[in-house]
């Protein structure tokens, strides 16, 4: 099989990109340039698209004795991951950059690209498993609970998932650190990548402030009473409490936490933890890993890349889903992807819209 090998410049890729080799496959290496001054996004270790980053996957290449290219699709990044990013949180919702650079450039751009130029399917060092019956294939989590990935790949639908390879699905991470430096690969010790990539510093609050401006504007109870002022509604999420700097506290003597963000009035409206809690979620523009469920359908659902699946009765319709939760679940927030599971395999993915009691 002809395989093209997105090398991020990690461990985890690095490694994929050698079992492949080790399996027989005709392999390529390709690293993703995303931006046009990489020196832009982060530095260091803890991103994963910065220049220490393409020098690393080039050297795990060499060591694999593979080609390898870096393929620019900084303009395409652009504008289906950051300037959504941003389009999102102006919207008050809360989205996740890693799930929609999965949708938008690692399995679709890339996976395009690489079939245009003849290859079989692409390899990447993502913790999941792909269980393969005949032409059918199932997205189900990793062994290794602690690094499953599976939550931002249930973006992909049953075309992608048949050009996918995932090596490092059944493998611990402390193994494939073990097994990086027994094949003196030198990113064997590289910590993993926890930021946003395209923010430089870290800084998610100054990025968005840069990109959108200085918004201040009025914290609110649920009466709609002013119990305070905030610099920017894209500094918070549902379910935050940390930054309010609220001058009085609540009637009660309870902490408050974010329980709206609603950007046609540039207010934030705060109130008790109990007032978090929901049942039901709406969610809209569904994929499916492979064939959609039936129009009610009862399993779990992940509203969060390292939150826990909970019990949920979901109905599909026309313009979406309606989950319906066993037990009540807190800090859901509109911009979220809600993931469907049965067991360890994903079902599907939606972007939630609306949460309520």
């Amino acid at each position: 099989m002809k395989v093209l090998a997105a090398m991020s410049g990690g461990v985890d890729s690095a490694v994929a990109a050698a079992r492949a080799v080790e399996a027989g496959h005709d392999v390529t290496g390709v690293h993703l340039a995303l931006s046009k001054n990489p020196q832009t996004y982060r530095s260091g270790a803890r991103g994963c698209c910065s220049v220490e980053d393409a020098h690393d996957a080039r050297r795990a290449a060499d060591v694999l004795r593979i080609p390898f290219y870096v393929w620019d699709l900084s303009d395409r990044f652009a504008a289906e991951v950051v300037n959504d990013f941003i389009a999102e949180y102006a919207a008050g919702h809360t989205p996740n950059p890693c799930l929609r650079c999965n949708e938008k450039i690692k399995f679709s751009a890339v996976l395009d690209r690489g079939v245009a130029l003849g290859f079989d399917a692409v390899c990447t060092g993502h913790y999941a498993r792909l269980i393969r019956s005949g032409d059918d294939v199932e997205l189900h989590r990793a062994v290794d609970a602690s690094k499953d990935q599976s939550y931002v790949l249930g973006v992909l639908n049953q075309d992608q998932l048949r050009r996918s390879y995932f090596p490092l699905g059944s493998t611990l991470k402390a193994d494939v650190r073990a097994e990086a430096r027994n094949r003196s690969l030198a990113v064997a010790d590289k910590p993993d990548s926890h930021d946003i990539c395209f923010i430089a510093n870290g800084d998610t609050a100054g990025f968005l402030e840069q990109k959108l401006g200085h918004r201040p504007g009025d914290i609110v109870d649920m009466a709609g009473a002013k119990v305070g002022e905030h610099a920017g509604s894209h500094q918070f999420t549902v379910g935050q409490r940390r930054g309010l700097h609220l001058g009085q506290p609540a009637a009660d003597g309870q902490p408050r936490f974010v329980l709206a963000i609603t950007p046609t009035t540039n207010t934030i409206t705060v109130g008790p933890r109990d007032a978090l809690a929901v049942s039901m979620i709406s969610a809209i523009r569904p994929t499916w890993t492979g064939q959609a469920p039936s129009a009610e359908w009862a399993g779990e659902v992940q509203v969060r890349a390292h939150g826990l699946a909970m019990p949920a009765n979901v109905r599909v319709h026309a313009d979406g889903l309606h989950v319906i939760l066993d037990s009540a679940a807190t800090g859901v927030a509109p911009g979220q992807a809600l993931v469907l599971y049965e067991g360890s395999r994903v079902i599907g993915s939606a972007t939630i819209s609306a949460a309520q009691a």
